[in-house]
């Protein structure tokens, strides 16, 4: 006997289930596109993809693919992230604006200005900075793997900058203690302006209460970026926004920052579509934290020392110069992330769906067991 149920009917049900947070993560996960091919897993995109409800919103700009955007679109979804943030319109500057706030900065008091960073890290704002004489000044993390706050502190003089931090850090994916790194931002930031980058913050249970905009509300001299390429999946429509002091807000806007134009409709639309839908958010994050948890299963019991991964990704000592394992991987067409000197021997995996999980678990231990 069969169902009058149709398959299709089927997946759409569970679609309208998954969008109103009804489903588990399990089965969530389960729902996620398989991706055919090579398993990209080098570069810390959404397996999941992004919300349905983002699909639906580009399909509508299609007919105005013809106009550019316009100050309207941008000046609403500004509205739509100061009220999800809970700070006035104006402390919102749209944009991935990393290296837009290289120059800015770098372009203060003539060549020789130094940027803090830890080390190893994303580099876009200090590389930018460099385009206009900035000094790079890179810390390396603790034993942690976390941003050395007292040793960042004591690098900070008359020529800093800036300094820049990601937390969670990318690429070891930990976060800094709570309340040590809000005590640190506010001493440290009466010396010198300070970037938290917070790409992956939204992957951990109370990203809200670890957040520093707290920081910029209370007046701070802190910037917070956040993006929706990571778990709101856009990273084919790359977009973020910054939130940062009220002053300094106007100021980038007019060097041009957060420009209608230049940030796109569908880019736009698709940031306001994402941001519109928290039940898809939440099961991202779950479905990324019960695959981590494999992941770090898997790493005990194969007794790699790994560092406590907070994104989407894990980042594990695999013993062997990087590109040992990177080649075994390509060979069963998989791709996983670069090389971050000094942790030479260390691999950034991008968390997958969980087919994809299990299919580079079995070739990472394949590749184990020929070493041993």
């Amino acid at each position: 006997m069969t169902s009058g149920v149709s398959r299709r009917r089927l997946l759409q049900s569970s679609s309208l289930a998954i969008g109103a947070g009804l489903l588990p993560s399990s089965a969530f996960a389960a729902s996620a596109p398989e991706q055919t091919g090579t398993i990209h897993l080098n570069l810390n995109e959404n397996a999941f993809g992004p919300s349905p409800n983002v699909q639906r919103a580009i399909q509508a700009e299609f007919s105005r693919l013809n106009r550019y955007a316009d100050a309207a679109l941008a000046q609403a979804l500004a509205e739509e992230v100061a009220s999800y943030e809970k700070v006035p319109v104006e402390q919102i500057v749209l944009g991935e604006i990393l290296g837009a706030l290289g120059l800015s900065f770098g372009s203060k008091g003539g060549p020789g200005g130094e940027f803090i960073y830890s080390t190893p890290g994303y580099l876009a704002l200090v590389d930018a900075a460099s385009h206009l004489g900035g000094v790079g000044v890179p810390v390396p993390l603790d034993k942690e793997y976390r941003n050395d706050l007292d040793a960042i502190a004591s690098r900070v003089n008359s020529k800093t900058r800036a300094i820049y931090l990601i937390n969670p850090h990318n690429p070891t994916g930990t976060v800094s203690d709570d309340e040590a790194f809000k005590s640190f931002l506010r001493s440290v930031s009466e010396r010198a302006p300070v970037i938290v980058d917070e790409a992956y913050l939204e992957y951990t249970p109370d990203f809200e209460r670890r957040s520093a905009v707290s920081l910029v509300k209370d007046g701070a001299n802190v910037l917070v970026f956040r993006t929706f390429d990571k778990i709101h999946g856009l990273a084919g429509l790359p977009i973020g926004y910054s939130i940062v002091p009220r002053a300094l807000g106007e100021q980038l806007r007019k060097q041009g920052l957060g420009d209608a134009e230049g940030l796109g409709r569908l880019n736009i639309a698709a940031a306001s579509a994402a941001l519109a839908d928290r039940n898809h958010v939440t099961q991202v994050r779950a479905a990324v934290a019960t695959e981590r948890q494999r992941w770090n299963a898997l790493l005990d019991d194969l007794k790699l020392k790994h560092s406590d991964a907070n994104g989407d990704f894990v980042f594990f000592n695999v013993g062997v110069p990087l590109q040992q394992l990177a080649d075994a991987l390509r060979a069963d067409d998989i791709l996983i992330g670069r090389a971050f000197p000094p942790y030479d021997t260390w691999a950034r995996i991008t968390i997958g769906t969980p087919a994809e999980n299990r299919r580079v678990q079995q070739s990472v231990k394949r590749f184990l067991q020929r070493r041993s």
